[in-house]
């Protein structure tokens, strides 16, 4: 005799599980641009001659921050991604807001004595860097001044990596004006890359951030092109610069 419902049993495997709440922190936290800047600001460092354990520190430090920042951008836009992006986890439900603060809270409780093991300058400077990337972001994101914040924190990293050390104790050299001013720059052009997918959404919320204005005045293949030119040629100014005047 067949028992009730027992043709429903073996398609219970087949239903979707439940996702782990880690694997859903690890996706609010941007972690492509996460793995990607630590990985850069480690080369740099990398490249600037620091031993390895430094290298080391430079990544940790650069990944713990940006998930800060990651979970600090995807908190304020909630309400923003249910209306139109409806795959990521806070925005679905899945992921409790409450839960994304307390990682937050934790990672900023380990942020700051990762900043400053890289020695007291350049912990400042890193840690101003999160300041200023999430404050400013916060307040200037739908606004034509939408870069500053971009520019401001990028222009932060010649000076965490020029200061920077082991255990604390960091350096007294600072770095080239040449570096700060194309780091700087390159903030621009990571900030318009970056805005493009999101630039229709950007619209129907009557946002007005400097991508979007560029986007419809020149449109958004033009606006990706110049972007992708300009970034190009900072990375390129960047090389050309760190051979010639060096980080410091």
């Amino acid at each position: 005799m067949v028992r009730p419902g027992s043709w429903d049993a073996p398609w219970d495997i087949l239903r979707p599980m439940p996702t782990p709440a880690a694997l859903l922190l690890f996706r609010a936290a941007h972690p492509r641009q996460a793995i990607a800047t630590a990985a850069a600001v480690a080369t740099a460092a990398a490249v600037a001659g620091r031993p390895l354990r430094e290298v080391g520190l430079v990544a940790a430090t650069v990944l713990v921050g940006q998930s800060v920042l990651g979970w600090a951008d995807d908190l304020a836009d909630r309400g923003r991604d249910q209306r139109h992006r409806p795959d990521k986890p806070l925005s679905t439900g899945r992921l409790d807001p409450g839960t994304v603060w307390f990682a937050l809270t934790c990672a900023v409780l380990l942020v700051v004595p990762l900043a400053v093991a890289n020695g007291r300058s350049a912990g400042l400077a890193y840690l101003s860097l999160l300041v200023v990337a999430a404050v400013g972001d916060w307040i200037l994101h739908a606004r034509p001044l939408s870069f500053l914040p971009w520019m401001a924190s990028f222009a932060c990293y010649p000076a965490f990596l020029a200061y920077g050390g082991w255990g604390g104790v960091g350096t007294s050299t600072p770095p080239t004006a040449a570096m700060t001013c194309l780091a700087a720059a390159l903030g621009l052009g990571v900030h318009v890359l970056l805005a493009l997918p999101g630039l229709v959404a950007d619209n129907e919320e009557g946002e007005r951030s400097l991508p979007l204005l560029v986007a419809l005045r020149i449109g958004t293949p033009r606006a990706l092109v110049a972007a992708g030119v300009f970034t190009t040629l900072v990375v390129v100014g960047i090389l050309i610069a760190g051979r010639s005047v060096g980080l410091t």
